[in-house]
């Protein structure tokens, strides 16, 4: 799909007209790059160079003012603005983001119209590239981003668990990875207790889906663990019915290391990956767990279910000790798991905690580099006597309503062992507005910053591929 977007030859495209776009920051650019006349031209139009500004000087030439330092949403403004057609750029001479180019004018095409019956039938906007032109970093991210989106944009009836496992099986065939599954009471007998304990109530058996990849010569181990709560109800602790509206992202977090391991894969990083996803449906039923019912984990800590509607901190415990077992390098998990994380920094800023936090510096920096933010939060050991139960190793929930995203974590790194670098990722998923290139729905978020951290990590040992830049 990334290719039709763009062109090396416009002779095999139609229609035929090119039209050139000429890229300004600022109004006092105007001047360097266009003619007295066509300055004179636009000022009589009214052109005042406001961020995602487009104007034709003639019928072959457009000017479009581009939002500083952010390369990627300024392409997806213009590629969603501009009609059917061949364009080609009139590049700035330097500090030209090429990646984020073609990344954000691929994204401007993004839409969601599976279910429609009478779907848009939109032309693409074709940019006209060298051959020399090196795509294969921006379409990797592509992929990896529509992949995300179109998960979580799936209703839940046809994203369940077992949707999930398909998901994965295409990975195998693809990318020659391997897959084991753990479905229903093979979690139990294989000591999986808290995923199976939350996924025990849906007709949809519960699965831990364990996925496996490396390249020949891997230099760093990475373990990504996505929540996959396919539909949160809630449990017994209901949600209201303005509260389910959006449950079918809540398993967002899969999606996300799903996303970000078809990346990692196709770029064919010296990796050695696992990517666990616990994957269930959060129903009601007469076996559904009970609010202050005791469960046992993998670790063998035992859990007080505070409120059956934390149900994702239950399966990644779980997930998350498993994949500290082999002692990754980094054990990442991403998860939908709390909205105190959107109340402190709101939707568009994913929470990120650290057992690490001064090695991950870097990803911090890289993500506002790159406008797809992230920002820390403490793991607060003073906040961890909430987490103490009267008859069990833990309370799942604790007993304050106050810090709920930092409760949540330290909850997690219950079932981390001491020594394993850790990042838990705490996001939304899901755009609550259209912009151009992010429809309403959902979205990946933190997935550019992390690819390129683990870039950055790989660098370091000397064996790291780069983006292309112009």
């Amino acid at each position: 799909m990334f290719e039709k977007f763009f062109t090396q030859d416009i002779s095999k495209n139609t229609p035929k007209k090119t039209f050139k776009i000429v890229l300004v920051e600022t109004k006092s650019d105007l001047k360097n790059v266009l003619s007295e006349e066509e300055v004179a031209f636009l000022k009589a139009q009214g052109f005042k160079a406001t961020v995602g500004e487009l104007s034709y000087l003639s019928c072959e030439k457009i000017i479009f003012c581009l939002k500083k330092d952010d390369t990627l949403s300024s392409f997806a403004i213009l590629s969603s603005k501009l009609p059917a057609g061949i364009y080609e750029l009139d590049l700035p001479k330097e500090g030209f983001k090429w990646d984020d180019t073609l990344l954000g004018w691929a994204l401007g095409h993004y839409g969601f119209e599976k279910y429609k019956t009478m779907p848009l039938k939109k032309e693409p906007r074709i940019l006209k590239i060298a051959k020399t032109t090196d795509c294969s970093y921006a379409k990797a991210l592509f992929e990896a981003i529509c992949l995300v989106r179109d998960l979580i944009n799936t209703p839940a009836n046809e994203m369940m668990p077992k949707d999930l496992k398909k998901v994965c099986e295409g990975f195998t065939k693809t990318y020659c990875a391997s897959l084991e599954v753990l479905e229903g009471k093979e979690l139990l007998k294989a000591n999986y207790p808290l995923i199976y304990a939350v996924g025990k109530a849906s007709c949809e058996e519960p699965l831990l889906l364990d996925l496996r990849w490396s390249s020949k010569k891997p230099c760093l181990s990475l373990c990504l663990v996505g929540k996959g709560v396919c539909f949160d109800s809630g449990g017994l602790d209901i949600k209201p019915s303005s509260g389910m509206l959006t449950m079918k992202k809540d398993m967002g977090g899969a999606a996300h290391v799903l996303g970000l391991a078809h990346a990692i894969m196709s770029l064919n990083l010296p990796v050695k990956l696992r990517v666990l996803i616990p994957a269930v449906e959060n129903a009601i039923s007469g076996s559904a767990m009970r609010p202050l019912d005791v469960y046992s984990s993998r670790s063998k800590k035992t859990v007080e279910i505070g409120n059956t509607d934390a149900e994702g901190r239950l399966i990644l415990a779980d997930a998350l000790f498993e994949g500290a077992c082999e002692k990754p390098d980094w054990l990442i998990n991403f998860a939908t798991l709390t909205g105190a994380a959107r109340v402190a920094l709101g939707p568009n800023i994913p929470v990120i905690f650290s057992n690490k936090s001064e090695e991950i510096t870097s990803l911090l920096r890289l993500s506002l580099e790159e406008n797809d933010p992230l920002w820390q939060l403490p793991l607060y050991e003073g906040y961890k006597d909430s987490l103490k139960s009267s008859v069990a190793d833990l309370s799942s929930t604790g007993s304050s309503s106050y810090g709920g995203a930092i409760t949540a974590a330290l909850f997690l790194q219950e079932f981390v062992p001491k020594g394993q670098p850790w990042i838990h990722v705490d996001l939304m998923a899901w755009n609550l507005k259209s912009r151009p290139g992010f429809p309403e729905g959902g979205e990946a978020m933190g997935l550019r910053s992390f690819l390129l951290w683990i870039q950055s990590l790989l660098k370091k040992r000397s064996k790291a591929p780069r983006s292309s830049q112009i």
